[in-house]
């Protein structure tokens, strides 16, 4: 199975090159690659992708974008780039390595009885970086815990959680390109409740998230709170599906 790595990119220069090392690093089943998504990042994020596809050709490749669209654009556009070179399996990732690379070798054990694997922050063995302030601590419990979960009648513990290992016929099945609407964090939000509705399994594995070592972080309080507003949105648009809303074609 041909496993795609999707890594979208906004002013990750410094860690870049070393999430692309530290992926290759890891004992992958070939065949698999790194799709890295740029939005056109004026750190120069654009021109080391590049070099990085011409130093590893059968491994890395790069889809630019003209601008900074929101998370869920890139995603969508990295996700049916892949499925478009024939992926199996996709992953979905920061690139600041809060996302541990190494966790995608217990997501491809898992992978076998799930249609989509979520690395959890918050379920048994899951942990997030002691420096977090403590707003985002409780903010991040209350989001997942108990607002998402109560609002959306759903049993996970890391809905807004973004290292994810899908399979092609979940995303197929989903038909992600017309469905999906969010485009900042909500997104990943969207993505788990539509999979849900439609009767996908998803597994949550256990995860320790720290926080970012190089470049700045691109969450804020004001990027949760709006976030949370839109679960309602979600919930509106999304409700009514069922697994004979699975697209077959």
């Amino acid at each position: 199975m041909h496993l795609t790595i999707v890594l979208p990119t906004y002013n990750e220069a410094e860690n870049l090159p070393k999430m692309v090392q530290a992926l290759m690093a890891l004992s992958i089943p070939n065949p698999y690659s790194i799709l890295i998504v740029d939005d056109n990042s004026p750190d120069g994020t654009g021109q080391i992708a590049n070099d990085l596809k011409a130093e590893f050709p059968q491994v890395v490749d790069v889809l630019h974008r003209q601008g900074k669209e929101g998370l869920g654009k890139a995603y969508l556009a990295g996700f049916q780039k892949a499925l478009n070179n024939g992926a199996d399996l996709l992953v979905q990732m920061d690139c600041d390595f809060s996302h541990q690379p190494k966790y995608i070798l217990d997501m491809l054990a898992t992978v076998e009885q799930a249609d989509m694997v979520l690395g959890s922050r918050f379920v048994k063995g899951g942990k997030v970086d002691e420096t977090w302030a403590w707003w985002r601590k409780l903010l991040s419990w209350f989001a997942n815990g108990l607002y998402v979960r109560a609002l959306l009648n759903t049993h996970l513990r890391d809905s807004t959680g973004g290292f994810r290992m899908w399979r092609r016929e979940t995303l197929e099945g989903m038909d992600i390109q017309r469905r999906i609407h969010s485009n900042g964090y909500v997104f990943q939000v969207e993505m788990a409740y539509v999979a849900l509705k439609l009767g996908y399994n998803i597994k949550e594995i256990p995860i320790y998230f720290p926080d970012r070592a190089e470049g700045e972080s691109k969450m804020d309080l004001n990027i949760q709170l709006e976030a949370a507003m839109r679960v309602l949105d979600v919930r509106s648009r999304h409700k009514q599906l069922t697994p004979a809303d699975r697209t077959t074609e």
